[in-house]
């Protein structure tokens, strides 16, 4: 049996940073960056700047282009893929598990809904297959809404027909997002989209996205709750862990273990993979963060859309602030302090603000 690693905080946070590519040593290309980090949610939110523009931003600093994002996707060296942007090449490892849609071995009861469901409507998958296979890419709008069973919800997407069959036809392997006409997404058939390399069986996928996913997090627990989308366990990858302070075992990739570390500061999306599991950020960053977009503003602490800011190893505070675009500025309502910040602390945050109102184009 393989010892287990013993760390400190201190070590699994800079594993996380490093791995996270957050540390002083910035990546310079958008597809190779989101190949690491293996995917790069696409919220649409922009407060201060949609989320995806935000994480890149964060990692290749000033010089990186919004465009060269939307460029990626267009011409499919990216793909989105359950509002997700990841790696072209990534897709061989979902398509074996979109072939046992909706899922291997028995059905629960929702599966079956599902099944009956599509079945039920195959004559509005037919129509939408065939208007992309003759006029594709399309948005949602020009595609004929022919189901005969509305889809059967008591909230959001109550009688969202076209959008719940797009769902499963992205889930089955048949359509794929195409890109992009403003903030529309365009569709198209898979077989476009998707690079035609060898299927990887579902077993062997499931594992090499375990091992990817660890690369990019540098420290996870082998099994987590389920979570929608993207899990933040990694099964058996990388190797065994206890982190001083903190009960479990984790999984460490190897790669990051003894490396010198040089971190930086940043300003990070609500929704960065460095925070994204809140259960990691509680018990290694002990930071306290919660998105307050959906909350009433008078129960707000930290702001609408409030952003952490990390310092070298650790996350010591949020910065409240907006793009006031009609107005040209960056209004920073506040910058709130977890722990008190030094005098190099408070000037490292302040030439990151300095730096998002730059290369958003406005003036603080």
């Amino acid at each position: 049996m393989a010892d287990v690693h013993q760390l400190s905080r201190t070590d699994a946070r800079r594993i996380a940073v490093r791995a996270q590519l957050l540390d002083a040593a910035r990546p310079t290309d958008v597809v190779a960056t989101v190949q690491h980090l293996t995917l790069v949610q696409l919220d649409p939110t922009s407060a201060i700047a949609p989320s995806a523009d935000l994480v890149l931003w964060s990692r290749l600093g000033s010089t990186y282009d919004p465009q060269d994002l939307v460029d990626a996707l267009d011409e499919q060296r990216l793909v989105d893929f359950g509002g997700a942007a990841r790696a072209a090449g990534d897709m061989r490892l979902f398509r074996a598990e979109m072939a046992q849609w909706p899922g291997a071995g028995e059905h629960q009861d929702w599966q079956r809904r599902l099944i009956g469901w599509v079945e039920a409507n195959e004559e509005c998958r037919g129509d939408i297959l065939e208007r992309l296979r003759g006029d594709g890419p399309l948005p949602a709008s020009e595609l004929p809404d022919s189901c005969v069973v509305p889809w059967p919800s008591s909230g959001w997407n109550n009688n969202r027909n076209m959008r719940m069959m797009l769902e499963q036809l992205v889930q089955r392997g048949e359509v794929a997002v195409a890109g992009r006409e403003g903030r529309e997404r365009l569709w198209d058939l898979a077989e476009r989209i998707y690079p035609d390399d060898p299927v990887v069986p579902a077993e062997e996928a499931v594992r090499v996205r375990d091992e990817s996913r660890l690369r990019g997090l540098g420290i996870a627990r082998a099994r987590s709750a389920k979570v929608p989308g993207e899990p933040h366990s990694v099964g058996e990858a990388g190797e065994a862990a206890v982190v001083e302070g903190v009960k479990g075992q984790w999984r460490v990739d190897p790669a990051q273990l003894g490396q010198p570390f040089e971190g930086r500061t940043a300003l990070l999306s609500p929704f960065d993979r460095l925070v994204y599991d809140r259960r990691r950020m509680d018990e290694v960053f002990e930071f306290d963060y919660v998105l307050e977009m959906f909350k009433p503003a008078s129960q707000r602490i930290w702001g609408y859309y409030a952003l952490p800011v990390l310092h070298d190893d650790r996350l010591v505070g949020k910065l409240d602030a907006r793009a006031d675009r009609d107005a040209g500025v960056l209004e920073v309502v506040a910058v709130h302090e977890d722990v008190p910040f030094t005098r190099a602390m408070t000037a490292a945050v302040d030439r990151e603000v300095a730096d998002l109102a730059g290369w958003l184009g406005l003036d603080r």
